[in-house]
């Protein structure tokens, strides 16, 4: 292929392929030199142009296919257009002849009609440069028409609206000869001119007045006859012609010339809707001809006419726009109702025109209201639609009240206006539907009247009136949940009011039904009693139908109505009265056959009527509960449910002969009888009515081929049975499109209706299929017909082998004895029924084994392959492969794939060969693989029958089919995959564009293929490059098709070779080409743009955008795109796409993608997208809610931007997005919370101002989001304050991310404040609003959320500031006080249960925050050096917060305890249910309490957390401050704590309250910490352990844990799980802090007991007290039973998770193993450390014997995580590890058991041990020296001398090892460690025993004098030799101390002279260094010291050696030198007490 890529044909290469190649080689070099002309420089063009046009017209020739001619055409044109034009003539010239020529023969028709479209391209691209040649040209091509065939028309019908298009007003000339031949086209056979002429007239309008003035009847009546038989390409391209030329009559404004010369009559609305109209009523009959058929009363219109004018009415508004729209709406409404209005009796002469006609209505209004007008004129809307509904009821109520009962009901004024009315209630349910709660200020508009409007048509005569008038009413309450409750309860009210008329009963109970049905769309539900006043009416009504005739059908319906409705809200609501409903049910039908016989005996045709109404509703009531509350059906329930059915199915069989007996009145009751009877059996499993299984099949038989059934209705009986993607080939009818409301009509043929509310009320209260719109069941004639093949399915699976056999031959026979249409009904019903059969047993993995049961059905459905019915014949093939797959044996698949093998072989026929070939495709779908040799005869087939051109359906199902073989394949077709590409190329190059259905199998082929080859594309050899690029030459030619659905199936092969070779794909074409289809007209088509963008913008986001915006720059006409991507990019056009889109599947995949964008681009795009989302949320925000926060912000400063989003609507740029609506602005809200969170994954910058402004000074294009912080806060403040209320929540939550993450950062403008603190009063006025009385729960609940958030982040210091948002909470925290009851009653209980909750959480976090601050201020106040700036920066004094929450904290701490208690009781296991309090707890109700778990799990941790503080700070010492008081009106539950109520005499002790108290914290938190779920949040742990933490820092509780050691050890065990469990350094860090309190409490316990049992003993018996503490005489600690070992058991898991080495099985032996000590995280670090601390505090709470137990393990852990950790650190520090090490050991050794006489020995062996281990970790292990830190090691060993009793330490062996370290310590050169070895032997040398200290002073001082002195003959150079010299002589000076008396004058003697010669003379000291000087100053003072303490040995010394005492007395001198010198700049005072000190102690000399 590469040789294709070059300017010229390489034509030796061309000459050496075959056939197809060749055509693939043109065309990739035709597609090549596309690209290649655009970017070659003109002169070389030129240069070669002459060869380039003779290479090309010599194609013409050779008689290219449909792709190559059109691209051969677009290549000549651009060749010209970019070289020079001389030969242009010639070429058209050429053209031209070959156009005239007289070869008529097939060969020669592709060189004609290449040059059709060679003409077409010339003329379009070269326009006016080609002058007066194209007269002759059109007048050639409309001749050549004339004899031309249905590909000639086709071509020649573009080619002109081609040649229109160039030369545009030039044409005028030819414009009516054109206008000629297109008419004609436009009715032509075939559908593909038809489409091509609405084309070519479409582009001549443009030029062509006459069209949309003078002829503007002549074009519509010409639409209206294309219309007929048409089909949906058709419709569309038609309609858009008839709405475009409609439009531009009303728009054009004539240019004045061309009025003057023919008088151009300007057309009005009216009439234009009028032509509209007639086409809608009146078809194409014409005016005149209409006449004749209309006095016969036999013309129809056809449908796909009237579904073709219901197009064009949408093209026409949607061209106007909804400006227009929105001026004239009024008019528009009252044209459009009317159409459906008695006025015209011919559109609703029967019911099903009538349903047809109403959906076309509807669907006109939907798509124009619902699609042009943005929310506020959809407002104004509904308001026009509810007066148009005003004015109709009062006609109505005039025709009413017209006196004569009789009269009045049959006058047809009442129909006159009820079709109208369901079309106008329909679509403002739509209009409400669709706004949300948006539309709230509508409903509260009292002059519109809406609910009055509304509610009074549910009374209206008509039951379709009255069904959509409910309809609308659940529309208005899923709009609305807050209306819900008040609507009910009116509709309730009026029913019971009004019983006695029948048209209230059943409209007020539609209503009713329909708006139980909204319950489950409204989160918040509806209030629980409800349930009980429903029931109690609809039992009322159903007792009393018998008591007036005249009401008791409607009676009876209305009560099982309500029942059945009333199911839906689930288990909650249905269980209280289940009794009551299997009650009724029971008495519904007669007890026994018996009864059923007299029953038949008796009455007559009404009473049968009332008894089959009554037990049809009550089997739908009994489905809708087995549907809705499955959870409900127990045993037991069964048990009542079942006796019953029997006599229903008995019933069933009698209905027939009551019928007879009875006549026509039964009819209609009896078939919905048996439609209900049915729906139920299908739900209840086949089980429960085995016993008559039999009967019900042979009913089931009767009814599928009962003589009555008069309709085939194949399209809804099969699609379900066939295969989803073999729908595809059929009818595109069946495919989905936006259309699809109105073009559903069409698919069902002519005699039967579409689905309609009225055919079933029941469904009235059923969620919708297709999501929102009204429900449409069908009517019941059909619907039975479908349950009826359902459950025939199941039955015939079920019963046994011999009736299977017997009704399968009875059907077989039932077929074989009809005749005609009534032979196709039964084949229809009996193919489906079995159909349904098979498919159950493949469902539930059965088998069908006997030959004879087999042979029937194979009979049936052979017999179906062969229908001319070609749904039919689809879901035959499908049965055909169930067949297979049930009967499962290799033999019988074989045997059935040979008869379709012999069957395609020998018919000619395209039934039989569709058929068959689908067969075959469907086997291998449901068996894989059958066998190779079956895979190769199949293909074989296949390939011939695709490539039989004589027939396009037997292609096309044959292409379908081995679609499906490839896919099933597998790997196994890999041998197949190049004949099978090359002969999908050659198709592709060759079926004519007219076939669109076969390209699109041949799609389906590709793509398939492209899906086997997978991964493999990647490859490099020249077989698979091959493959490949073949792949991608069936994609262009696929995207080049005229046809939608093709161009989607190209795009989903792309998506394929994208995902498996992404390097070979070119994005940038694919990407335009995504870009221009968008906004396509074919719901398909942008489906497949949509996945495939999906999947782009996963891998390559910024290529892709950048793609689109290169395209939407350089493309001029191409792009027509309604989203301007120019401006706002892909990202936005999707946005806009994603407001207009209906589709919910779309949509989906559109926020997934703008999702991924999001994802991998918004950090680097920050501006753009927030500019995106605040375009989306500005573009509606309310002007004035904007104007009031703008101008709280002025106060600020200059905030320069913030006029902005004022001025930005009125400086004439069209704002980007107009009128978004809510669901997009929602989704733009959650949009800006992505960005946060994309942001905080990324610089940190982002959330640093300084360091953002820095970098943008730097780098002007960086962005950072603190600097857009305005606009978040702006776009958080909009949203938060819109109508919407799921605005609302995504703005509070917005609000909520933006305080948590910008709340600690500081404003480096204003040191010490941070950067939210500007924004106060938006965030201020973005709540407010949430706290008024009207909003909704979940809102009130969020906002409490960030009201305490934004408290708690301490972003505003000024109490004033607070108290804004504080009084907000407050006033929540008095409206929740009423408790349950009070609240509002508008919603379920469980949503005043959320409210409160979220209050008192809210609370809580100020309470815990406020606490937290108060503890830290307090501590920060004994540091003094914080407190001074702490109360400088002027900010409030911590306890300001702590205050404000006091006021409130006695309601508060009863509500956190009551809510604690509910919550306690809710967690409780099912089998205390019967504990728990009736009427429920405090804050939720009994029936409620599943939905307020939900709630309490949300909010008990904090609010456990808050009381647990509330506790410890009363100390448990104070009874509540108000006990009891009077101020609450709670209701008193039986657990209400310590709530003083009046109910009984028994008032607790503060004792009991207390333990009560402690016990429900504990309990909760034990409850939660034991069995944490994967799902609790680290929130919630956290809060469960500081509750803990603060419970235990008080003494009560900390008594209650030390008393009570079972509880001690639950909770330890607790503990250790949740260490377990959960990595979190945090939670484990709270977790051993709770440990440390436990040990802590027992410590606090044993010495309790020790001092009272001293107390009580008295001193006398000192030997016979009882040990105390774990342990007891034994020692031994029991697991499970001991604390300590408990305590063990957790810290060892602490110690060894973060140090593995201190396992001993890890390290293969319990010695010391050589490690390298390690340096832990932060966080590692923390826990070691608090892990040591417990182990230190563990012996004392042992006994003496427990303790010797634990000591091995404490000294091992102990000195283990020394050994592990201690790292040399720079600077001599201790790792923190290390030092905790050592403190703990110095706790374990001071320990008072080790002084204790039962434990002394034991501990002194265990002590000496651990000394020897330390000093071990010294000696090098088999050579390796390790790397400890010796300063840490000798901490230790000094730890040892220091804190351990003498003998110990003094044993030889060990002191002689000890002083050996020091030594060798010493003699180490590091600084630091000398340093820190002199201050460790300091400490030594002053310890007082003189058993201890006085070995080291013998064996190290002489060391440490040679030291000094050796310093003293160096002189120090640095601080650290000073600092050395400074401790030795501290060491030295301390042994002066310590030495007796007469060896003191020795050391003295030593010390002196060292001394002496560091002072300096004054000559000296002026050039000395600082370290001199300082060690001068050092020496001096401590001589000044020596002197007087020792003065007869200083005096000595002096004496014998002068020289000392000469340099000593120079430096003193030296010194009072400088101290003179010094005097004037200090204060006299100082330095006068300075001299005199010194002359004092000179005096000693």
């Amino acid at each position: 292929m590469e040789l294709a890529h070059s300017l010229l044909l390489n034509e030796e290469a061309y000459n050496q392929l075959g056939e197809v190649q060749k055509a693939e080689f043109i065309f990739d070099w035709l597609r090549y030199l596309e690209k290649l002309l655009v970017a070659t420089s003109r002169s070389d063009v030129r240069e070669k142009q002459k060869t380039l046009v003779e290479q090309l017209l010599s194609l013409l020739n050779s008689s290219p296919g449909p792709p190559t001619r059109k691209l051969l055409a677009k290549n000549l044109a651009l060749l010209y257009s970019i070289g020079d034009t001389f030969s242009v003539y010639e070429t058209i010239d050429k053209c031209n002849d070959l156009i005239r020529s007289k070869d008529d023969s097939p060969s020669y028709l592709p060189t004609k009609l290449a040059a059709v479209v060679c003409l077409g391209s010339l003329y379009k691209k070269l326009g006016r440069i080609l002058g007066n040649t194209f007269t002759d040209t059109v007048g050639n091509i409309l001749k050549a028409m004339k004899s031309a065939e249905s590909q000639g028309r086709y071509e020649i019908m573009l080619s002109l609206q081609n040649i229109l298009n160039g030369l545009g007003a030039a044409a005028t000339p030819c414009h009516r000869d054109v206008y000629k031949a297109a008419r004609s086209c436009l009715t032509d056979r075939s559908m593909a001119v038809r489409c091509a002429a609405a084309k070519c007239l479409l582009e001549l309008q443009n030029e062509a007045v006459f069209m949309w003035s003078t002829d503007l009847d002549s074009v519509a009546t010409l639409c209206f006859k294309s219309f007929e038989g048409s089909n949906y390409d058709v419709r569309i391209s038609v309609s858009k012609l008839l709405g475009t030329v409609l439009a531009k009559a009303i728009i054009s404004k004539h240019p004045g010339a061309a009025a003057s010369r023919q008088s151009i009559r300007r057309v009005s609305l009216e009439e234009v809707l009028e032509l509209l109209g007639t086409g809608f009523l009146r078809g194409s009959s014409g005016f005149l001809r209409a006449s004749g058929d209309m006095l016969k009363g036999t013309s129809s219109v056809s449908r796909d006419v009237r579904v073709g004018v219901t197009q064009a009415y949408v093209v026409f508004i949607s061209t106007l726009g909804g400006a227009w729209l929105e001026k004239n709406f009024a008019a528009f409404l009252s044209h459009i109702l009317s159409l459906v209005s008695q006025s015209h009796p011919k559109a609703t002469q029967t019911q099903i025109d009538a349903v047809c006609s109403r959906r076309c209505v509807s669907f006109i209004l939907r798509a124009t209201v619902g699609g042009l007008l943005g929310e506020k004129a959809q407002i104004a809307a509904a308001k026009d639609i509810c007066q148009a509904i005003w004015k109709l009821k009062k006609v109505m109520d005039a025709v009413m009240s017209d006196g004569n009962l009789e009269t009045r009901l049959g006058s047809a004024d009442v129909a006159a206006s009820q079709h109208m009315l369901v079309c106008a209630l329909q679509e403002l349910g739509n209009l409400i539907h669709s706004l949300g709660t948006t539309a709230a200020p509508l409903l509260q508009d009292s002059s519109t009247g809406i609910l009055d409007n509304v509610i009074s048509v549910t009374v209206h005569p008509s039951i379709s009136v009255r069904l959509a008038a409910a309809w609308c009413l659940h529309c208005i309450a899923v709009a609305l949940p807050s209306y819900l409750t008040p609507l009910l309860d009116r509709c309730l009210e009026r029913l019971t009011v009004l019983k006695s008329s029948p048209e209230a009963v059943t409209g007020f109970s539609f209503a009713v039904a329909a708006l139980l049905g909204a319950v489950k769309h409204c989160p918040l539900g509806i209030p629980h009693g409800k349930g009980k006043i429903i029931m109690a009416l609809a039992e009322d009504l159903l007792c009393s139908a018998a008591q007036n005739s005249r009401l008791s059908a409607q009676r009876t319906q209305a009560g099982w109505l309500l029942i059945a409705a009333l199911m839906t809200l689930g288990p909650a609501f249905v269980s209280h009265h289940l009794a009551r409903v299997l009650l009724l049910w029971r008495c519904v039908f007669p007890v026994s056959p018996k009864d059923l016989e007299t029953e038949k005996s008796r009455g007559d045709s009404f009473t049968w009527q009332v008894t089959l109404e009554g037990r049809a509703g009550a089997l739908c009531a009994i489905k809708s509960f087995v549907a809705h509350c499955g959870d409900l059906l127990t045993e037991e329930v069964m048990q009542h449910l079942l006796p019953p059915l029997p006599c229903a199915v008995d019933l069933l069989t009698q209905l027939s002969s009551i019928l007879k007996t009875y006549g026509s009145p039964l009819k209609t009751p009896s078939v919905v009888y048996r439609q209900r009877l049915y729906e139920l059996l299908i739900l209840l499993s086949p089980e429960t009515y085995e016993g008559n299984l039999s009967a019900i099949l042979r009913e089931l038989a009767a009814d599928l081929t009962a003589p009555d059934v008069q309709v085939a209705a194949s399209s809804f009986l099969l699609p379900p049975l066939c295969h989803q993607d073999d729908l595809l080939i059929l009818s595109p009818l069946l495919q989905e499109t936006d259309h699809r409301f109105i073009e559903e009509q069409l698919l069902l043929g002519s005699g039967i209706a579409c689905g309609s509310l009225e055919y079933d009320p029941y469904s009235i209260y059923e969620k919708d299929v297709e999501g929102d719109s009204v429900p449409k069941p069908l009517p019941p004639m059909l619907s039975v017909t479908s349950s009826a093949v359902k459950l025939f399915g199941v039955v015939c699976t079920h019963v046994g082998e011999a009736q299977r056999l017997l009704v399968l031959e009875q059907l077989l026979d039932s077929i074989k004895h009809t005749k005609g249409a009534r032979q196709q009904v039964v084949q229809l019903h009996v193919v489906s029924s079995v159909s349904s059969f098979l498919k159950y047993v493949a469902g539930s993995k059965g088998h069908l084994s006997p030959e004879e049961v087999r042979r029937p059905v194979l009979a049936l459905v052979m017999g179906a392959l062969e229908s001319p019915n070609p749904l039919l014949r689809c879901a035959a093939a499908e049965a055909w492969a169930r067949l297979a797959q049930v009967v499962d044996d290799g033999a019988f698949t074989a045997a059935l794939a040979q008869v379709s093998f012999d069957k395609l072989k020998s018919a000619r026929d395209a039934v039989t060969r569709t058929g068959h070939s689908l067969a075959l495709g469907s086997l291998h779908r449901y068996l894989g693989g059958i066998s190779s040799q079956h895979l190769n005869s199949c293909v074989g087939i296949l390939y011939t029958l695709s490539q039989d051109s004589t027939s396009p359906d037997v292609q096309t199902w044959a292409l379908h089919s081995l679609s499906l073989i490839i896919d099933s394949a597998g790997p196994l077709y890999y041998i197949h995959a190049e004949p099978t590409l090359s002969l999908i190329m050659m198709l592709l190059l060759n079926v004519p564009p007219t076939h669109a259905e076969v390209h699109q199998s041949l799609g389906r082929c590709l793509n398939a293929l492209i899906t086997t080859l997978g991964p493999e594309l990647q490859g490099n050899s020249t077989s698979v490059s091959t493959l490949r690029s073949s792949c991608l030459l069936g994609c262009a030619v696929m995207q080049d098709n005229p046809d939608c659905l093709v161009q989607a199936q190209a795009i989903s092969c792309l998506q394929q070779l994208h995902m498996f070779a992404p390097r070979h794909v070119n994005l940038s074409s694919l990407v335009s080409c995504l870009c221009v289809n968008l906004c396509s007209p074919y719901l398909l088509l942008r489906r497949a743009v949509l996945a495939c963008l999906r999947q782009l913008v996963q891998r390559e986001a910024a290529e892709v955008s950048e793609h689109a915006v290169m395209l939407a720059k350089n493309s001029r006409e191409e792009l027509t795109l309604d989203a301007n991507i120019r401006e706002v990019g892909l990202e936005g056009a999707l946005l806009t796409l994603l407001d207009k889109e209906t589709d919910q599947k779309l949509c989906h995949d559109i926020k997934e993608t703008l999702n991924h964008m999001l994802t991998s681009m918004a950090v680097d795009k920050l501006s753009f997208w927030l500019k995106l989302c605040k375009d989306v949320l500005a573009a509606s925000a309310d002007f004035a809610t904007v104007m009031c926060v703008d101008t709280m912000q002025e106060e600020e400063g200059d905030k320069g931007d913030d006029a902005s989003v004022l001025t930005s609507r009125n400086d004439g740029r069209p704002h980007p997005f107009t009128n978004p609506r809510w669901a997009t602005r929602v989704f733009a809200a959650e949009c800006v919370c992505r960005i946060i969170n994309q942001c905080e994954n990324a610089h940190s910058a982002h959330f640093d101002v300084a360091l953002a402004q820095e970098m943008k000074k730097k780098d002007s294009r960086s962005d950072f989001l603190v600097l857009h912080l305005a606009d978040l806060i702006r776009m958080a403040f909009m949203a938060a304050t819109d109508h919407s209320d799921q605005l609302r929540l995504s703005g509070l939550e917005t609000l909520l991310v933006v305080i948590r993450r910008f709340a600690t950062i500081p404003e480096p403008e204003f040191p010490g404040h941070v950067i939210l603190e500007q924004y106060q009063a938006n965030v201020g006025a973005a709540l407010r609003p949430a706290f008024t009385s009207e909003t909704p729960p979940d809102v009130t609940a969020k906002a409490c959320q960030v009201c305490s958030a934004w408290i708690a982040s301490g972003v505003v210091s000024d109490l004033n500031d607070i108290r804004r948002v504080h009084q907000l909470l407050v006033a929540s925290l008095t409206k929740i006080q009423v408790g349950k009851e009070a609240l509002s009653h508008l919603y379920n209980e469980s949503a005043s249960t959320m409210e409160i909750l979220a209050v008192l959480k809210a609370w809580a976090e100020v309470y815990i925050i406020a606490v937290e601050r108060h503890k830290n201020h307090r501590q920060s106040l004994k540091t003094p050096a914080c407190s001074e700036e702490g109360i400088g920066n002027g900010s409030i004094s911590p306890d300001g917060l702590l205050e404000l929450v006091h006021a409130d904290l006695g309601t508060l701490s009863r509500l956190w305890l009551a809510a604690l208690q509910d919550f306690a009781l809710l967690t409780l296991p099912s089998e205390f249910a019967s504990q728990l309090p009736v009427e429920g707890g405090a804050f939720y109700t009994a029936e409620t309490s599943e939905n307020a778990k939900l709630h309490y799990y949300n909010s008990w941790a904090l609010i456990l957390h808050a009381t647990a503080l509330w506790l410890t700070s009363t100390g448990f010492v104070v009874a509540d401050p108000d006990e009891g008081a009077p101020n609450l009106s709670r209701p008193v539950t039986p657990t209400s704590m310590c709530q003083g109520s009046s109910s009984g005499p028994t008032v607790k002790s503060p004792e009991d309250v207390y333990t009560e108290r402690f016990h429900l914290i504990l309990g909760i938190s034990v409850k939660f910490l034991c069995s944490l779920r994967s799902d609790a949040t680290m929130e919630s742990i956290t809060a469960c352990l500081h509750a803990l933490q603060a419970l235990l820092d008080v003494p009560w509780p900390r008594s209650k844990i030390g008393s009570d050691q079972d509880l001690g050890i639950e909770l330890l065990n607790v503990l250790h799980r949740v260490i377990l469990t959960r990595e979190s350094p945090s939670i484990q860090l709270a977790s051993l802090e709770v440990v440390r309190q436990i040990i802590c409490a027992a410590q606090e316990h044993v010495k309790e007991k020790r001092r009272s049992a001293e107390v009580d003993d008295g001193a006398a018996e000192k030997e016979t007290l009882p040990e105390f503490g774990e342990g007891k005489d034994t020692g031994g600690l029991v697991p499970g039973k001991s604390l300590v070992f408990a305590t063990l058991e957790l810290c060892v898991c602490i110690l060894v998770r973060q140090l593995p080495g201190l396992n001993p099985k890890l390290t293969g032996s319990p010695g010391v193993k050589a490690t390298k000590p390690q340096m832990l995280s932060e966080d590692g670090s923390r826990l070691v450390s608090a892990a040591l601390v417990i182990l230190s505090e563990l012996p004392a709470v042992c006994s003496p014997e427990g303790s010797i137990s634990i000591l091995p393990t404490l000294l091992y852990l102990t000195t283990g995580v020394l050994r592990e950790t201690a790292v040399k650190l720079p600077g001599g520090q201790l790792s923190s590890t290390a030092a905790a090490s050592l403190q703990a050991l110095k706790g374990i050794l001071s320990s008072p058991m080790a002084r204790a006489e039962k434990s002394r020995t034991a501990w002194t062996d265990l002590l000496r041990s651990a000394l020897t281990t330390v000093l071990d970790c010294w000696d090098p292990v088999d050579g390796t020296h390790q790397e400890l830190d010796e300063v840490s090691l000798l901490t230790a060993v000094t730890v040892f001398i220091l804190s351990t009793s003498p003998e110990v330490t003094t044993i030889p062996c060990l002191q002689k090892r000890c002083i050996e370290k020091f030594k060798a310590t010493l003699e180490i050169k590091d600084p630091m460690v000398q340093i820190k070895t002199y201050q460790l032997l300091l400490s030594i040398f002053q310890y007082p025993n003189p058993a201890v200290s006085y070995p080291y002073i013998y064996s190290l001082v002489s060391s440490i004098v040679e030291k000094l002195q050796e310093i003293d003959r160096r002189k120090p150079e640095d601080t650290a030799e000073l600092q050395i010299f400074q401790e030795g002589i501290k060491v030295l000076e301390a042994l002066v101390a310590v030495a007796e008396e007469q060896h003191r004058s020795q050391l003295v003697a030593c010390l002196l002279p060292i001394l002496i010669s560091f002072v300096l003379d004054e000559n000296a000291l002026g050039s000395a260094t600082s370290v001199m000087r300082n060690l001068h100053d050092f020496a001096l003072q401590n001589l000044m010291q020596i002197g007087p303490q020792y003065s007869s040995v200083f005096k000595s010394v002096m004496a014998s050696s002068p020289a000392l005492k000469a340099r000593l007395e120079a430096a003193i001198k030296g010194n009072q030198e400088t101290v003179k010198v010094k005097t004037p700049t200090s204060k006299h005072t100082k330095n006068s007490g300075k001299s005199s000190s010194i002359q004092l102690k000179t005096n000693f000399l």
